[in-house]
């Protein structure tokens, strides 16, 4: 069972998802605090954190460096209910696995922590995903079922690819464009 530990300063939200979470299979503690937080890790190894943006204590990028000193193969999702690119960017430099703004969608963040699981971390703190069935040789690769392979290594593909795994559960319509060559028949195989 996977160990998560949720911290938020809002006494209701860190209840929500640990009674979400614990119901979907998880073992999930919470603490109030930062430093909450860090007393709990020092005596637990979680293997995701959910950590809000602003705590009382602290903020969540000092809590997201000392949750990486004292495990670095944690994965992190920072939850805001301040989008601010600015932020975004400088935790995922910092190493967090993703960042997440308020309102939550139960689906939504249970989606992004099943994919931060699967994942481990690499030297730099980044996270490559673990093979599977469904994936190539590279960490940007996927394998489609006829054996073909669509692959690179842009931010622009791996945007793509993020997009692929969002889609492809859902019975949404998807239209894809673009030059003639450019792979659409791959990406839709892909999707489908």
């Amino acid at each position: 069972m996977h160990k998560i530990l949720v911290v938020d300063d809002d006494h209701d939200i860190c209840l929500l998802l640990t009674r979400y979470l614990t119901r979907n299979g998880y073992f999930v503690s919470s603490a109030n605090s930062g430093q909450g937080a860090i007393e709990w890790m020092k005596k637990n190894t979680p293997e995701l954190v959910l950590c809000d943006f602003r705590l009382d204590d602290m903020t969540g990028t000092e809590l997201l460096g000392k949750i990486k000193e004292l495990h670095p193969a944690a994965a992190v999702i920072i939850i805001t209910g301040y989008s601010d690119v600015k932020d975004a960017v400088e935790v995922m430099k910092l190493g967090a696995y993703d960042y997440v703004t308020k309102p939550l969608y139960p689906e939504e963040i249970l989606l992004t922590i099943k994919k931060a699981l699967v994942e481990e971390p690499k030297g730099n703190g980044m996270t490559k995903p673990v093979m599977s069935k469904s994936s190539a040789n590279t960490s940007t690769s996927k394998s489609m079922n006829n054996g073909k392979y669509i692959f690179g290594n842009s931010p622009e593909f791996a945007t793509i690819l993020k997009q692929i795994e969002l889609v492809a559960p859902t019975n949404f319509s998807v239209i894809i464009y673009g030059e003639s060559g450019s792979g659409k028949e791959a990406i839709a195989h892909q999707i489908h």
